[in-house]
């Protein structure tokens, strides 16, 4: 039977046809897609004519066009929605794929030709000499001019590393999907309505009558803020806190452990001190003391925010007739009774002018207005009954395929992402991109609306302006389409595209209350719009936390213990007792689930002073969606991908690199500091 992976794709758009395949297809065509990559590499290798870009680099570009199209669609669905054999599959997936690619970058033929390339650029323009130069650069920092021993031990290294990644992210997703609570009516003090009815579709989902906590961030951090039982807000944080570090086949400390002392070697290899040298060389950031210096810089006075709330929210807890120190999952509680109180924002209040459906719509609405795109939806298979798709377009032409998959399940991991299946490029035959957002909102009851929290439509809006970094991706070559850019520049899209979200105009517009219909009263938009940096100091500091630490694994000598090592630095930076990192080294899937945030966890906080620096161009024009600001938008940034440096293309928009100001304003931390 033909093998629907390998077949043409006859569908709209030449969208996988998801309705036809199995998961016994994936491996027959992941094996003949990896021999036709080989067979391809070898026929460049050996080519007899003299290098030249066309029959070298391009050739190279063209020769995973299968493998792409099979692992696209593979690791899409295996992200969103797996199965135990997709997990198998992603384990005997990853040592090949490593193998593969460490066939390619130490052949020593092809590395001769890009060498002979590179001496000689004359006839080049613009675009390919930025790709021959990742080219080269990519081949030496995997090690293609490494001899002997040293070469050999590179490529078991890297196998080795791409299986402890794989092992890290389904550990952690197998203890997010076992461990739930089962509540009974008298444990539901405090919860809202939409909470409850949340909590019972999970208790459904897991075959209980009732309601169950489950580690779904959507479900856990209301009941953390709401529930009024402090002895199951324990049970149910600690459990969250101790995701991949509960003993078993499923702890990720040993993997975090042995990944750092491979990681350290690989960098050791290639002639670096240490890991963070090697990764942060071809960042914006460029090393580790201009990281920590932006980091420590917002730490003071974020961490000075955070005491100054701390002490607060232990009063509130003394009224409540309870002795003792505000603990981890009591902040939440008390934060959000403080809210109410100063703000007289309730979520509660909020939650049902904040429906998916609308938000949706205003993401769409403001890349409209901005960009000019339209969307259409699509009657098409997808790989979940749960996602939809959209056709994008503009002016009559088809842009890409938007592609959204929302609401939490047992068989997604946490999170929230964005990914291309299909990337843009030019070269062969003329690509539009197919992209996925996937958040993990709580699923409603047949019928009703799916209501987000405000935390939850940036997470939407967040993930939409990766998802047009993708879409509007303008280039020729793949290898710089799209997110193909430095780490610490990849979230400038997304985090600025949230700016919108807090336009009066789009809320107005678009929060609109569940039954009524009506649109959220000004006062209480008033109020919402006031409370953007309540609780700063909080999120603040457990992110900062979060990058020191990463940054600390991959300076210097490996850890042999890395709680012990993460308890260290967290003490030196004098972390707040009741404030944890937001992601625990047994649950740093960021950084331990491949190598995309290791020592970059930092990026979020970097491509966030540029994306305050930006908008703040829009509220200087007086009009947030300033048409000559927005062509300059995606010409500069969101169409051109990776084929300029990324201070360029920033300049090119701003006229300047910022400075951490307008960061520390946006976060409400200036006069902190």
């Amino acid at each position: 039977m033909t093998n629907p992976l390998l077949a043409p794709w006859n569908t709209p758009f030449e969208l996988p046809p998801f309705a036809e395949i199995e998961d016994a297809h994936f491996a027959p065509a992941f094996d003949a897609a990896l021999s036709e990559g080989r067979a391809k590499i070898a026929e460049i290798a050996g080519n007899p004519d003299a290098p030249t870009f066309a029959n070298t680099i391009e050739a190279l570009e063209l020769a995973d066009e299968t493998l792409g199209r099979v692992l696209g669609t593979f690791y899409g669905i295996a992200g969103a929605d797996s199965n135990e054999a997709r997990e198998a599959l992603q384990r005997e997936f990853a040592p090949k794929l490593s193998a593969y690619s460490s066939e390619l970058t130490m052949n020593r033929d092809i590395r001769a030709r890009i060498k002979a390339l590179w001496e000689d650029q004359n006839a080049l323009d613009d675009e390919q000499k930025r790709l021959l130069y990742l080219y080269n650069r990519n081949f030496i920092r995997s090690g293609a001019d490494l001899e002997g021993d040293a070469r050999d031990r590179l490529t078991d290294v890297k196998a080795r590393l791409a299986t402890l990644g794989t092992d890290f992210t389904q550990n952690l997703l197998a203890d997010e999907r076992e461990w739930f609570m089962e509540l009974s009516a008298d444990d539901l003090g405090g919860l809202p309505d939409f909470l409850k009815e949340a909590m019972k579709g999970a208790a459904e989902e897991k075959n209980v009558d009732g309601h169950v906590v489950t580690l779904s961030r959507s479900l856990i951090v209301p009941f953390l803020q709401f529930s009024t039982r402090r002895d199951l807000r324990e049970v149910a944080y600690k459990a969250w806190a101790a995701r991949g570090a509960n003993g078993g086949e499923t702890d990720n400390r040993g993997i975090a452990a042995e990944t750092l002392a491979l990681r350290h070697e690989r960098a050791q290899l290639l002639g670096y001190k240490d890991f963070a040298a090697y990764k942060l060389e071809t960042e914006m950031a460029g090393n580790a003391d201009n990281v920590r210096d932006l980091l420590m810089q917002v730490w003071k006075p974020a961490r000075a925010a955070a005491l100054k709330d701390q002490a607060v929210l232990e009063a509130m807890m003394r009224e409540d007739g309870i002795n003792g120190d505000l603990q981890a999952w009591d902040w939440h509680h008390y934060s959000e009774l403080r809210r109410k109180a100063e703000h007289d924002l309730d979520e509660a209040e909020l939650k049902p002018y904040l429906q998916l459906e609308k938000m949706i719509e205003a993401s769409f609405d403001c890349a409209n207005r901005l960009f000019g795109l339209e969307f259409a939806p699509l009657d098409v298979p997808m790989y979940h009954e749960d996602v939809r798709a959209w056709e994008v377009t503009r002016n009559g032409k088809h842009i890409a395929v938007f592609i959204g998959d929302y609401f939490a399940r047992g068989s997604k991991r946490s999170g929230a992402w964005c990914m291309a299946m299909r990337a843009q490029k030019k070269l062969g035959d003329d690509t539009a991109p197919h992209v996925v957002n996937v958040c993990n909102f709580a699923k409603p009851a047949p019928g009703a609306s799916a209501l987000l929290s405000f935390d939850d439509a940036n997470t939407l809006f967040h993930e939409f302006g990766h998802a047009l970094h993708q879409m509007l991706s303008d280039v020729r070559y793949e290898a710089i389409s799209g997110t193909s850019v430095a780490r610490d520049f990849v979230e400038l899209p997304s985090q600025l595209y949230e700016h919108w979200l807090s336009v009066p105009e789009v809320l107005s517009k678009y929060a609109v209350h569940a039954e009524t219909g009506e649109a959220m009263p000004k006062e209480l938009l008033d109020r919402l719009l006031a409370a953007q940096t309540y609780d700063m100091g909080f999120s603040t500091v457990e992110y900062v936390a979060s990058a020191l630490v990463d940054l600390a694994f991959h300076e210097g000598a490996p850890a042999d213990d890395v709680m012990v090592k993460q308890a260290e630095v967290l003490e030196g930076i004098g972390m707040p007792a009741a404030i944890e990192m937001r992601h625990r080294t047994p649950q740093f899937a960021h950084v331990f689930s491949g190598d995309g945030y290791s020592s970059g966890y930092y990026s979020y906080m970097w491509s966030e002073v540029m994306d305050a620096d930006a908008f703040e161009a829009f509220e200087e024009a007086g009009d947030p969606f300033d048409a000559t600001l927005a062509k300059s938008l995606e010409e500069n940034i969101l169409s051109a991908g990776g084929s300029q440096e990324a201070d360029v293309l920033y300049k090119a928009f701003r006229g300047r690199m910022p400075d951490a100001t307008a960061l520390l304003k946006g976060r409400g931390l200036y006069a902190a500091e």
